[in-house]
């Protein structure tokens, strides 16, 4: 399944209802919500293992986040790779 977050904040509730295999990409403000120190990066780091997350590298570079602030296994995917992934994903849920 395909998670589509753009809420913020990210609730650890959401990040709960990820299974292993899926993929996240958080979008527009939820991109706040993924740097080292936040709230949910423990969360994260817990689950990089078994899911696959990502963020919007138009959204950080407009919020001026540099790549290095963002949690460590996250990776960063152009608006074409984004689409490529919901071209392929069957099922997507998006979080707003």
């Amino acid at each position: 399944m395909l998670h589509l977050v753009f809420q913020s904040p990210v609730e650890t509730a959401i990040l709960e209802r990820i299974d292993s295999g899926d993929i996240v990409v958080f979008l527009e403000n939820a991109v706040l919500r993924v740097l080292q120190n936040s709230v949910i990066s423990d969360t994260l780091t817990r689950q990089l293992g078994r899911s696959r997350f990502c963020v919007l590298s138009d959204d950080i570079a407009i919020r001026g986040i540099s790549p290095d602030e963002l949690v460590k296994g996250l990776e960063m995917i152009d608006y074409a790779e984004l689409v490529e992934l919901t071209v392929n994903s069957p099922i997507i849920q998006s979080w707003t």
